[in-house]
């Protein structure tokens, strides 16, 4: 029997920590339990001390999945140990991951505490997480620049007070594969008690090698856990890709030999849906998930693909769920056929009352557009958990006029708190004029720092799906809307983002 590779998704996490990418507890529950169907064995729910919003979030993952195993970060205290193991009581299987930073930088300028100090910490929080739950993972916070002789001392100690998993992070994304693969390989080697845990690999993609690091770690350094976001989502350059690291060992089972649990069917499903809940677009050529993944515009490539398709693909297009939005509905379409669709797609709306509103949406969708695909119904089920929420301002209508050699105007009629306001305004373009016609009576101040336009599906016919981040006070935000008109996505937006801006939720750095 081959060793099993465990596939531990930090994306609700370390993934919500790109600017702009915090998510509602209903959108982190609909993507947990799609992260559920793809069979991934470890969720990293979120940082319950935290917020009482990460709290409740991490909460309702744990009650709701019953297949993976629900993890919640902390902090190396009592207080953020208690806090997750609370989060974590309705699981069936839970899993406390507690962290303290362990290089030199970190320990002096960050922590302010001395060596010593640290390792009693690390100890200590071991301990009390292991009287709470059976398993636990420690690591230490930018574990790639520390010193060997400390690093051993320190994971020697926790495995004794029973972590169960050290995870051994570049948190800053400085390795490079051959040397991180030894490093791992060495703290293995040199730690008596070792083979008491599991080794776990956690990069970040600074310098783009997250996943050679990780895949690196896992056949040089004997890992047997990676830590991976869907579309390599987090902050700065981003974590590892779930997608690549999976496709890459199963792929290649002849040089790593590793089993893998993961249903691959259903990984360009959780792409779509990270991407449209975060507002964060796949690039064309991402690997695996990516438009042009499986395109072929040579013409000798097209030659060999029709002749045989394993002349230029190594990997086949359904295998990681490229097939699935071939299935289509149109104005025709019941009720029941758009609930089973939900289902097939791994959404569940919580009530009744959500289903017809989301079906209502579908049906006026349907009539402005022939064909609606999977992408349509996850940007509607989108717009609908957005909408279930007590939002500031909400769209009502729109019309503008531009013409050639006119200035642009537009008049937006949008809500707030319920109440239905009519503003107007000129601009650059008609997304320019209806923007600040909203905040011409909003007057948020905030900066917007991105704008981006995709479409959902092929054809000229297709939503246009519009993302624009805020930047306020310190605080970024994503804001995404779609319709078929992109001014009016435009406008659904920006009324997005403003209402994100309003949200209090706190939130703490934590170990990437």
């Amino acid at each position: 029997m081959a060793d099993k590779l465990i596939i531990f998704d930090t994306t609700l996490r370390d993934g919500e920590q790109s600017p702009g990418a915090s998510m509602t507890r209903d959108e982190k529950l609909r993507i947990a339990r799609q992260l559920e169907r793809l069979r991934v064995d470890v969720i990293e729910a979120g940082f319950a001390a935290s917020s009482n919003g990460d709290f409740e979030a991490v909460k309702s993952i744990a009650d709701a999945i019953k297949d993976s195993t629900i993890c919640s970060l902390s902090r190396a205290n009592d207080r953020d140990i208690s806090r997750a193991a609370e989060a974590l009581k309705g699981a069936n299987s839970g899993r406390i991951h507690t962290f303290i930073a362990t290089s030199p930088l970190h320990m002096e300028k960050k922590l302010r505490m001395t060596p010593d100090q640290v390792f009693e910490q690390a100890k200590q929080s071991v301990r009390f997480a292991r009287n709470l739950v059976g398993d636990v993972e420690f690591s230490p916070e930018d574990g790639y620049r520390s010193e060997m002789d400390f690093l051993c001392r320190v994971l020697e100690a926790v495995i004794a007070e029973g972590a169960t998993t050290i995870n051994v992070p570049d948190t800053v994304g400085y390795a490079v594969p051959e040397l991180y693969g030894e490093f791992i390989r060495t703290l293995r080697e040199r730690i008596p008690n070792s083979d008491k845990a599991i080794w776990s690999v956690h990069c970040h993609n600074d310098l783009g090698m997250a996943v050679a690091n990780s895949l690196a770690g896992v056949k040089i350094g004997g890992a047997r856990q990676v830590e991976c976001t869907i579309n390599g989502l987090g902050e700065r350059a981003g974590n590892c890709s779930l997608e690549e690291v999976v496709m890459a060992v199963k792929t290649r089972r002849d040089y790593f030999g590793l089993d893998i649990g993961i249903d691959t069917s259903h990984i360009v499903a959780a792409s779509r849906m990270v991407s449209q809940t975060t507002g964060f677009v796949v690039q064309p050529n991402k690997a695996v998930v990516g438009a042009n993944a499986f395109a072929h515009a040579s013409g000798i490539h097209q030659d060999g693909v029709l002749k045989a398709r394993d002349t230029y693909e190594i990997m086949r297009a359904e295998d990681v769920g490229w097939t699935t939005n071939k299935i289509v509905l149109g104005k025709l379409s019941g009720r029941n056929a758009f609930k089973q669709r939900l289902q097939d797609l791994g959404v569940t709306l919580d009530s009744e009352t959500e289903i017809n509103n989301a079906f209502a949406k579908f049906k006026e969708l349907a009539d402005r557009k022939s064909e609606i695909f999977d992408e349509d119904i996850l940007a509607l089920v989108g717009d609908e958990s957005v909408t279930a929420e007590k939002e500031q301002y909400g769209f009502v209508s729109m019309s503008q006029h531009s013409e050639t050699g006119e200035r642009p105007h537009a008049t937006v009629v949008f809500t707030v708190e319920g109440k239905e306001v009519r503003t107007e305004s000129d601009g650059n373009g008609p997304v320019d004029a209806s923007l600040k016609a909203i905040e011409s009576h909003i007057k948020s101040g905030a900066e917007m720092v991105l704008y981006s336009v995709n479409a959902i599906s092929g054809s000229t016919e297709s939503q246009g799906e519009v993302t624009v981040r805020l930047q306020n006070s310190g605080r970024v935000v994503n804001g995404v809307g779609s319709d078929p008109d992109i001014v009016v996505a435009s406008a659904k937006a920006y009324l997005s983002a403003l209402n994100k801006l309003q949200s209090k939720a706190d939130r703490v750095a934590a170990q990437g």
